[in-house]
């Protein structure tokens, strides 16, 4: 059984890493070393999916724990990366525990020069939305691809939460989030044909700029925290409750709030080995129609981790209002103790868009996949993944550290 943050032992199996196999195989195999606080795992990558091309760059982990007994493992995670469609990805997400678990500090910080295949706004898109219209009065056929709308931007991302623990489980806090977009570029949009897309439509019926904008936002923050780890957990439940005010003093162009809403539980299904489980997640981005700038609402895969809608590219839903979620199920491949491990997952995406009338669930987006995961560091769990993730007329190839979620 799982005792607290160690999970090296499995009723009579020692679960097993990668150092650890790979010591085995030497002829004079050394002897244990002593137990680490923390592990770094840095993994070159190349990979490639519609959204960047091929990509090639470095990524990696470092995961650390106090030294005082029962202290929750912390991560902070980066990438750099460079792509065949000119792109640059400068990535880090940190979540940290601090003072002996009593405060909580979490980010998102990135930098981009980056490309973005965007369709228009709900989860029918782009049936009915800005090109099919045009497309169709011209006499052309109208396809998914032929109704893509590429956008090219520059963005700054910086999002910063600090909680503090007040009961056992339960946190308060606060935060700031600042997302900036410039230099955006349209490259479909040809006013003089006229060829109009969602991104210009949207943002001049409702008053922003369509070449550069931000979003500067205050936010109070409350989570419900009983995982057994972050990297990567066994069992457990988070709820998370962060509510954001967009004031015009903060430099955006309209006052508005937006509420996300998070839920991620880890049910053991084995009394034997922890890493046969089911998981689920649940997502809720909601904010007033009309009140955020396009690239700024709500899109599939801008969640902290980036991992949501596997089987989609970054930004192929988008809405005022998104909500998604996913099942996903965990599943030991070696026998007794053994580094490599399996998942099956479904997911689901819905956005809104009040200009078509179209509300939440009026369509949903279905995903679903599996993937392999191999054990590199026991303490911490940290994972290798990859998976393949499938969508309607979509498809994708997955690598991280950790867990999707």
């Amino acid at each position: 059984m799982v005792k607290s943050q160690d999970s090296s032992v499995v009723q009579n199996c020692t679960q097993k890493d990668l150092p650890d196999v790979i010591n085995s195989w030497r002829k004079n195999p050394k002897p244990p070393s002593p137990e680490k606080s923390s592990s770094l795992l840095v993994i070159p990558s190349v990979t490639s999916n519609p959204a960047t091309g091929l990509s090639f760059g470095v990524g990696g982990q470092y995961a650390f724990t106090a030294k005082t007994p029962g202290s929750h493992y912390s991560s902070i995670n980066a990438s750099a990366n460079y792509t065949t469609k000119k792109q640059f990805l400068l990535e880090v997400r940190h979540n940290i525990f601090l003072k002996n678990d009593k405060v909580f500090i979490s980010g998102d910080w990135r930098v981009l020069i980056f490309s973005e295949s965007t369709y228009g706004l709900g989860t029918s898109a782009p049936v009915g939305g800005a090109l099919a219209y045009q497309f169709d009065i011209n006499g052309q056929r109208t396809t998914d691809d032929s109704l893509v709308q590429p956008l090219k931007f520059n963005q700054l991302r910086f999002h910063q939460l600090v909680s503090w623990r007040v009961s056992k489980s339960l946190f308060l806090g606060f935060g700031y989030r600042f997302d900036l977009f410039k230099n955006i570029v349209d490259v479909k949009l040809d006013t003089a044909r006229p060829l109009y897309t969602s991104h210009y439509l949207y943002n001049k019926k409702y008053g922003f700029d369509v070449n550069h904008y931000l979003v500067s936002a205050l936010s109070l923050n409350t989570a419900w925290d009983t995982r057994d780890n972050l990297v990567n957990s066994y069992r457990g439940v988070y709820a998370n409750i962060n509510w954001s005010l967009n004031p015009k003093f903060l430099g955006n162009a309209k006052t508005v709030n937006t509420l996300k809403l998070e839920w991620r539980s880890f049910h053991p299904l084995s009394v034997s080995n922890p890493r046969h489980l089911i998981a689920f997640w649940l997502l809720g981005n909601f904010t007033e129609p009309g009140k955020l700038p396009y690239l700024t609402l709500p899109a599939l895969g801008d969640d902290q981790r980036g991992t949501s809608g596997r089987g989609y590219i970054q930004g192929r839903y988008r809405g005022s209002n998104m909500v998604y979620s996913e099942t996903e199920y965990r599943f030991p491949i070696s026998p007794c103790g053994g580094i490599l491990g399996g998942v099956l997952f479904v997911n689901m995406t819905t956005a809104s868009n009040s200009d078509k009338h179209e509300k939440l669930f009026d369509s949903v987006a279905p995903g679903y996949g599996f993937g392999l995961r191999i054990m590199v560091d026991k303490k911490s769990r940290t994972n290798v993944q990859v998976d393949f993730g499938f969508g309607k007329k979509s498809s994708g190839v997955y690598f991280g550290a950790a867990e999707t979620f």
